[in-house]
């Protein structure tokens, strides 16, 4: 900037400025675009215009007046309006003429959280970052009004700050009286809210604390940004008294940094597309001819699906099926109101070692909006919402991570080692995809559209191929049915593939590095993937009937390897058809989807969902117990049952065993078994040593 000083002007001189500016500005089209907006503000009821920095610029004693004392050209500005709005609409700016204000959008001079200091009290910034907290909405007094028991009126301005000097004695001359009364219908107040400010994750410098802020939100602002919104606030910067131990308040001489909010503008595109959005997601359309050319590539599956995590060698199936959780499906929402979740949900369970925290933490960096937890250091109220107390003393609403994660994706590693209490927060989260919170009078239902990507480790170390997923895993059932796809991930020595993985890692130390001809860049990846989110591909009806097909034969209940899916795995089919359809960017779901998705379910099944008992697929193994082992539970009790006979008599251990064996289904020692699971489990009871009943 020149160290010219910059000309004085007198108040009615810049306010005259700034209105020849409204008046006489055209855009690109020709139009007198502010005029148009004052002319509408009457129609939309609203108090206030957006102007663009970029307008400014032309008029350079505007522009360097704003960077010197913004507060000035806000007011010039605030009154401009005002006049210009009499002009035509003379009782509603008279009704609103306390309250007109200009916003600003577009400031070039951004700064991130750290760099907010001393230096720039009383200057205007824009800073990005994400809203973490709320506070309500409370009256703030612009205006008080007291009367003394004489009648005579006294007033209090309250222009800047938040603190108000409570008059002690009348303000008639004349008057002694020092009993004020404050009379609320005569004074004037506006909306007034905290928010803080969070930095980005993607901005955090490594090995630092991310950096918070609070904002003062007032008048049409107020309930605009909500916990987990990345906006970019205009505002500024304002400083106010704190208080130090034992030194009052108002003679202290410390001071917080605040910043008064002037304008929100969102990033990721929550407002119109001529507002900034986050880079990662912003797509240009240089981007988006390289995109639709990359889709148009016959071989795009594979190639995506190595581009996913190049680094980790193998898991293409995990791979492939990650990738159709971060496009997802398209969310229905029903004529009744109700809705259908797009979101898909995985969980992979396996060995140590086998490159699961890895695939999560390069899930959440290509994905257009991820965040990463886990487990250990998560907690029911870190994942969804809390209720805090500020120290003002009001309940605040806090967001937790998959609220945060609303219209994007969760991973949680290290699933198992979460307490049980609050791993049962998720329930809600994955089926119903909303949080619910109740604490402290505030009772909310908070938005988390997202998926979940799960990580665990078996019960004992290694995963146990000869007991069900159930006894390998720490986790209620409930919590695994809301699962689409489970992979086991199993470290199994094999010469061939064990030498490839070891020349990869290899190759990974070496100077070389990957072989990446084929292999699309990271960013490009993920705007791939978020040009791909903006499809909404349509079922055709062949997809349908071959889902139909595959359900109604997993159905079949006369068939003697029947397994029992449920009308959710038949949504998952739907959605992960759906998502790999999105993932190439067509707009029909075709055959080929459907037979993928069913290849997908499939594989599952032949994995996780095979009874060890009998070495038959039976879904039964991920609701609880194989039909297996309810049929053998069935029969033992039924034969304890008939020994019993009428009037109740204990039955002898080694008799009972004998008819257990009698019916074929038992050997002695698994019959040996039952009899000390039966016991454990509290079902039958040793009426007297070595006799046995049912309880």
């Amino acid at each position: 900037m020149s160290t010219v000083e910059p000309k004085q002007f007198t108040k009615s001189a810049m306010s005259d400025m700034v209105k020849n500016f409204l008046v006489q500005f055209k855009d690109k089209d020709g139009s007198f675009g502010y005029v148009e907006q004052i002319d509408q503000m009457y129609s939309k009821s609203s108090k206030f215009i957006v102007i663009d920095y970029n307008d400014l610029v032309l008029h350079s004693e505007i522009e360097s007046k704003f960077n010197e004392n913004p507060d000035e050209v806000l007011n010039a500005f605030s009154r401009a309006i005002k006049e210009i709005l009499q002009e035509r609409f003379p009782p509603y700016a008279e009704k609103i003429k306390d309250e007109i204000r200009a916003r600003i959008k577009n400031y070039p001079i951004k700064r991130s959280l750290r760099q907010i200091n001393a230096e720039i009290i009383e200057k205007m910034t824009s800073i990005s970052g994400m809203v973490v907290r709320s506070s309500e909405v409370k009256p703030l007094a612009k205006e008080l009004t007291y009367v003394c028991p004489d009648h005579h009126v006294t007033q209090i301005f309250l222009l800047k700050g938040m603190s108000v000097n409570v008059p002690v004695k009348c303000s008639n001359p004349k008057c002694t009286q020092n009993d004020l009364e404050l009379k609320p219908e005569s004074s004037r107040f506006i909306d007034f809210q905290i928010v803080r400010l969070q930095e980005l994750p993607e901005d955090l410098p490594p090995g630092q604390l991310p950096h918070y802020i609070d904002v003062t939100i007032k008048q049409d602002l107020v309930d605009n940004a909500r916990p987990g919104d990345r906006i970019v606030l205009t505002g500024i910067v304002r400083i106010e008294q704190e208080s130090i131990v034992g030194v009052s308040r108002a003679s202290s001489g410390l001071y917080r940094l605040r910043i008064d909010g002037n304008n929100i503008e969102f990033i990721g595109g929550r407002e119109t597309k001529s507002s900034r959005r986050s880079e990662r997601e912003e797509i240009s359309p240089e981007d988006e001819k390289i995109i639709k050319l990359l889709s148009m590539d016959p071989n795009i599956d594979r190639r995506l699906v190595d581009s996913f995590a190049p680094h980790i060698k193998g898991h293409e199936l995990i791979k492939e099926a990650i990738l159709y959780l971060i496009v997802g499906s398209t969310q229905r929402v029903l004529d009744d109101g109700g809705r259908i979740r797009g979101d898909i949900n995985i969980f992979l369970v396996g060995d140590p070692g086998t490159a699961k925290s890895e695939m999560l933490k390069f899930c959440t960096r290509i994905a257009p909006r991820g965040l990463y937890t886990s487990g250990r250091g998560s907690t029911a109220a870190g994942l969804t919402a809390a209720v805090v107390k500020d120290k003002s003393g009001i309940f605040m609403l806090e967001a937790g991570a998959v609220v945060l994660g609303d219209q994007g994706l969760v991973c949680i590693d290290e699933f198992d080692k979460m307490k049980p209490e609050d791993r049962s927060a998720l329930h809600e989260v994955m089926e119903q995809q909303s949080v619910s919170i109740s604490k402290g009078g505030i009772v909310a239902t908070l938005n988390a559209r997202t998926s979940i990507l799960a990580a665990a480790n078996p019960m004992y170390g290694k995963y146990d191929p000869f007991k069900n997923i159930t006894e390998n895993v720490n986790l209620p059932i409930p919590l695994l049915t809301r699962f689409d796809l489970i992979f086991v991930v199993r470290d199994i020595p094999s010469k061939e593939r064990d030498r490839k993985i070891a020349e990869h890692i290899i190759n990974l130390h070496s100077p070389t590095g990957m072989d990446k001809r084929s292999l699309i860049d990271v960013d490009i990846l993920t705007k791939y993937l978020s040009f791909a989110k903006k499809i909404k591909p349509t079922l055709t009806t062949e997809a349908e009937e071959k889902i139909l097909e595959y359900y109604l034969k997993m159905r079949n209940v006369e068939s003697e390897d029947m397994i029992t899916v449920t009308p959710r795995q038949l949504e998952g089919l739907i959605r992960i058809a759906t998502a790999r359809s999105r993932l190439l960017l067509k707009d029909q779901v075709d055959a080929e989807d459907a037979e993928r998705a069913i290849y997908l379910i499939q594989s599952m099944l032949e994995d996780a969902g095979v009874d060890v008992n009998t070495g038959k697929v039976d879904l039964g193994v991920l609701q609880g117990k194989p039909r297996s082992e309810i049929t053998k539970l069935q029969l033992f009790m039924d034969v304890l049952k008939s020994l019993e006979g009428e009037p109740k008599q204990s039955v002898e251990e080694k008799l009972f065993m004998t008819e257990l064996v009698k019916t074929e289904k038992f050997t002695e020692e698994e019959a040996r078994r039952y009899l000390r699971k039966m016991l454990n489990e509290a079902s039958i009871y040793e009426s007297k040593p070595g006799h046995y009943n049912r309880v």
